[in-house]
């Protein structure tokens, strides 16, 4: 195997041999290698056949199974051979399905259809060892041998900005909201990634990825309070309570929501993990008394946390972990994420769940009450923008630091925990995604009434940011470069890719971003990314900060 999508690869390089970092073995990443060659034939018949007849040639199956496949192969989703291979299997059936939309479309406008190859003539072979070699031939390694690493890392660039996006797409459109021209430009995008580009064209793109996530955190962003009402500030519970319990991690509200209802009134404890933390701010949710607190911190922490928690356990997305055998048998999967061996729910009939916190322990007493604060969405921002804006005026607040993205457990995180303490007093931190459990649960107080730490939510909620940031460049007569505000970034996986482009859409500039940079980005495009955005690597917190503060 050859992976290097996420942050932790192996040496900074790749993971190679048998397993990945993550825990992801060859058969597997050979098999995701060979579902995104097929999600590109798709996307070339879906783009195509719009361009011929317009928006009415598309199907929503399509739309939908494109973006699943896309998430399907995010780092820490989905690790299992078999439910991979029937995601091949279903978008086999898929581009054929496409095909006919495309010759019909064509039929329709006259035209003669277009002669096309590549990812859109893969014969599928039906066994498993088959569709390992297939992967490997479409994989990577393959691509750098032919084009070269400043090609093959912008277009990898390019599809994880995209995986990204399909996370929040996906998301969105459970809960109802969905865009056709967004589902377009995933075809569009992927249908360009199989036609030969040049560096400037693919940054272009990439670029482009970042616009288009812009939207598609948009409409989670109206999806989620749409169902669950806006976040506001709320004090959330960090201590276990007495009974029995389950823990729920990742990101979907929905599944949490189904959870708290089925729960009702089965004296159960539910209790968020990791990213689901924001979800103590939505009222929709919170409104459950039984939505007892959050328990542990981010992801990388989840085989302790997990091994010492003593109820079942609910993963609803990204984020899974090789599961210890202590608790193999009281850890759940719904949605796209999956584990061998691991027993995965469907249509939300949390039931074995419940059964599995009944027979378990349970917490046998209360913890001591301890709480930290979540909820400071751009709505709740915004509406105390006027103190906000004073107590900057009156020199009260001299700097605000966007201190956040993704943890992980590679050495050198701890550089955010010594960053945010160090952060001055008369200055503000705001933070959002799993990142922030490097310091959320210390002491910062208050500025003229504003706490000095504000928590904007999941990874995703980075548009609650972008609004913030927006509203007060406009206030104060600016543009977010001219804001005493600067960005301090960790990141890990594809959603944090996709922030990142959105931000250099936005052309925010001097991001420093960290622990270490993408292993996919060549010193080549790098040096553009350089020279346009100033984007700078973390030094040590005293340096960034000097920096942050004098420019």
């Amino acid at each position: 195997m050859f992976c290097w999508q996420c942050e932790q690869t192996a040496r900074g390089q790749g993971c190679q041999g048998q397993h990945g970092v993550c825990g992801k073995d060859a058969r597997t990443a050979a098999l995701q290698d060979l579902l995104i060659e097929l999600t590109k034939g798709v996307a070339m018949y879906a783009h195509q056949a719009r361009a011929a007849a317009g928006p009415a040639a598309r199907e929503r199956e399509i739309d939908v199974g494109v973006i699943e496949a896309l998430f399907s192969t995010v780092t820490n989703v989905n690790f299992d051979p078999q439910r991979v291979s029937a995601f091949i299997d279903q978008m086999t059936s898929l581009r054929e399905r496409a095909r006919e939309l495309y010759l019909e479309a064509y039929r329709k406008a006259g035209q003669t259809p277009e002669d096309l190859d590549g990812a859109v003539t893969l014969k599928v072979v039906p066994d498993l060892d088959g569709r390992v070699r297939q992967g490997e031939a479409v994989g990577i390694s393959a691509r750098l041998s032919a084009a070269g690493c400043d090609i093959v890392g912008l277009q990898e660039l390019v599809l994880y900005g995209l995986k990204g996006m399909a996370a929040y797409a996906d998301h969105a459109q459970i809960l109802g909201q969905e865009d056709v021209a967004l589902y377009a430009f995933f075809h569009e995008a992927l249908a360009r990634l199989t036609r030969p580009a040049s560096i400037s064209e693919l940054l272009s793109l990439a670029l482009k990825v970042g616009e288009w996530n812009l939207k598609a955190m948009e409409l989670l962003d109206a999806a989620n309070t749409g169902a669950f009402g806006h976040p506001t500030p709320t004090a959330v519970r960090v201590t276990p309570r007495r009974g029995k319990a389950i823990l729920v991690s990742g990101h979907d509200l929905l599944d949490l929501a189904a959870l708290l209802e089925q729960t009702t009134g089965k004296g159960i404890q539910v209790y968020t993990h990791g990213e689901m933390l924001p979800a103590h701010g939505y009222p929709g949710l919170r409104k459950h008394p039984h939505l007892a607190g959050n328990y542990g911190g981010a992801w990388q922490e989840q085989r302790k946390e997990f091994n010492q928690f003593p109820g079942a356990i609910l993963m609803t997305t990204n984020c899974i972990q090789r599961p210890l055998d202590s608790y193999r048998a009281r850890i759940f999967t719904t949605g796209l994420v999956a584990w061998p061996g691991v027993t995965h729910v469907t249509r939300k009939d949390f039931s074995p769940v419940i059964r599995a916190a009944q027979a378990a322990e349970g917490f046998t007493t209360d913890g001591p009450e301890q709480t930290i604060t979540v909820g400071f969405g751009h709505q709740a921002v915004l509406g105390v923008a006027d103190k906000v804006i004073e107590a900057v005026k009156k020199g009260k607040i001299r700097h605000f630091f966007l201190v956040g993205g993704c943890d992980g457990a590679e050495t050198g995180r701890d550089y955010y925990t010594r960053f945010a303490e160090a952060v001055p007093k008369d200055c503000v931190v705001l933070t959002l995604a799993c990142g922030k459990y490097r310091f959320n649960k210390l002491s910062f107080g208050e500025i003229a009434g504003i706490p000095r730490l504000l928590d904007v939510g999941q990874c995703n909620d980075a548009y609650s940011a972008i609004r913030i940031a927006g509203a007060l460049a406009q206030a104060f007569g600016t543009d977010v470069n001219g804001l005493p505000l600067s960005l301090v970034l960790s990141w890990y996986e594809q959603k944090a890719v996709a922030i990142l482009l959105t931000l250099l859409h936005l052309g925010i500039r001097n991001i420093r971003l960290g622990p270490k940079l993408p292993a996919f980005v060549s010193p080549e495009a790098l040096k553009v990314l350089v020279d346009k955005f100033q984007l700078v690597l973390i030094s040590t917190p005293e340096e960034d900060l000097k920096a942050a503060l004098n420019r």
